[in-house]
């Protein structure tokens, strides 16, 4: 079983990308979230793989940047109701960090952003999450974050998004712009210069 793919990515698709390991053309399916974070093509980039079979579409990778992120992507998966591109939809809209805190408060509404995702199936996702670890984030069925407790306040990126948001942008674009513009400027950017960064790559 593949865990892990480090090459040169050769080309990126609307819902895939293609990167070539030692002369080997891997596709691996990712969310619009991770392709947007992605190097430009003909630079290497090292992905987390999950792999994944079904009798319909047969044996399938899908990538993610960081560890969390593929972890988040078996919790959801293991959830009834839940498929994999349901989950790469819920992760799009939701980072691992994100995704728990909205299972911590219960709020079904911010699951229900996702693509695909109806409010039953929301309810179920927040409720399942509900004291299960997502990466460095978990959180007890009280609601009450276990560790670190900063993890459960919003976001310098949740923070951007949702002023972009505010002003009648797409939540896919919004989170896209937004991850350039903290690759851009740095984990330790204002959130008023993320914003404005974010503004320009929607702009482009």
């Amino acid at each position: 079983m593949i865990g892990r793919l480090r090459g040169m990515l050769v080309e990126t698709g609307e819902a895939d990308l293609l990167i070539d390991v030692g002369g080997v053309g891997y596709v691996v399916v990712c969310g619009a979230r991770t392709l947007g974070r992605l190097p430009a093509p003909g630079e290497d980039v090292t992905l987390m793989i999950e792999s994944q079979w079904s009798q319909e579409n047969g044996p399938r990778l899908y990538g993610f940047l960081g560890k969390d992120e593929r972890r988040a992507f078996i919790t959801l998966i293991a959830i009834q109701g839940v498929g994999p591109k349901a989950a790469l939809a819920v992760l799009d809209v939701l980072p691992p960090g994100d995704l728990a805190a909205a299972a911590a408060r219960e709020d079904k509404a911010a699951v229900a952003r996702a693509n695909g995702v109806g409010p039953k199936l929301a309810q179920r996702i927040v409720t399942e999450l509900k004291g299960k670890s997502l990466g460095e984030v978990s959180f007890t069925p009280s609601g009450l974050p276990s560790a670190p407790v900063v993890a459960a306040t919003p976001s310098m990126a949740g923070e951007a998004v949702s002023a972009l948001l505010g002003l009648g942008m797409a939540e896919i674009n919004a989170r896209r712009a937004v991850d350039q513009a903290i690759t851009r400027l740095g984990e330790d950017a204002e959130v008023s210069a993320v914003i404005k960064a974010a503004l320009q790559e929607l702009g482009r």
